[in-house]
């Protein structure tokens, strides 16, 4: 499938454990987050599959979500940009974004996905943030900073940026370009906190097989560039930023009393908060 030809992605179908993100959720979506919430696995092995991985899903994506909140809430700017934002509710949910302009970037497909969702969630589901600005960027072929610049982003001010759920699906040349771009308009008081994936042998076999059985949520899109927390710094330091925090989400997990038998997605998923001083 060529970059021209590609759908929704399936990572913006995300399974999210706050209130918004269920109402974005179509009937059969919420079926399978439904059975997990009760703890009621269903029968057959297809079916039993899907449920481990909206379960695995969700172990991960609990601390992670609890953790980038966190850092918003500590670095706040008037303006957020979300890369990648798929079904993200950060602008529907966080009364500390009152204040803050957002601008969701994303695949025009995924943005049209969601914007579908919202309708269909109806006009009682309003926005915390104080603007939200769709803007839609294919990373593989288009130009970040003029999206950003015909969207209204002034890269005179602080801006934080949250890379969540993006990088290990693009290239190192992909990773290194929307980079260029991020940093060219970061200015002194900026941070960006990024989600990325470490290598794991043991993930990596375990989203094969997730893919050969075609069940998981991600299960169509290979990771293409995974990143050891030392690369990770080094790589930020290059652009100009300084790395204030970086743990894994099992670290995270831990610390949240949460579940955490997803061990090796979750000692493999990391998040980051870097600073432009």
């Amino acid at each position: 499938m060529s970059e021209n030809e590609r759908t929704a992605s399936r990572t913006a179908v995300g399974r999210f454990a706050d209130p918004v993100a269920v109402r974005l959720l179509r009937a059969e979506e919420r079926t399978r987050v439904d059975e997990v919430r009760a703890g009621t696995p269903p029968q057959g092995w297809q079916e039993r599959t899907a449920y481990e991985s909206v379960r695995a899903c969700a172990e991960v994506v609990g601390p992670r979500t609890v953790a980038i909140d966190e850092a918003l809430r500590a670095h706040p700017t008037g303006q957020l940009v979300i890369l990648g934002a798929g079904l993200d509710t950060r602008a529907w949910r966080l009364p500390e974004l009152a204040g803050t302009d957002v601008w969701e970037v994303d695949h025009p497909a995924s943005q049209r996905d969601k914007r579908a969702r919202l309708a269909e969630a109806g006009p009682e589901l309003p926005t915390t943030a104080r603007s939200v600005r769709f803007t839609p960027v294919d990373f593989a072929v288009d130009d970040l900073g003029a999206a950003l610049d015909a969207a209204g982003h002034d890269p005179a001010a602080p801006t934080t940026w949250l890379w969540e759920g993006v990088v290990p699906y693009l290239t190192r040349d992909q990773v290194r370009a929307t980079l260029t771009a991020l940093t060219a308009r970061t200015a002194p008081g900026s941070t960006l906190v990024v989600n990325y994936q470490t290598p794991s042998p043991k993930a990596t076999v375990g989203r094969l097989l997730a893919r050969l059985l075609g069940n998981s949520v991600t299960a169509g899109e290979p990771w293409l560039s995974l990143w050891k927390p030392e690369r990770m710094a080094a790589l930020l330091t290059e652009y100009g930023l300084h790395i204030t925090s970086d743990d894994d989400l099992r670290t995270l997990a831990r610390s949240l009393g949460t579940p955490a038998r997803s061990r090796t997605s979750l000692d493999s998923g990391r998040v980051a908060v870097a600073e432009r001083r």
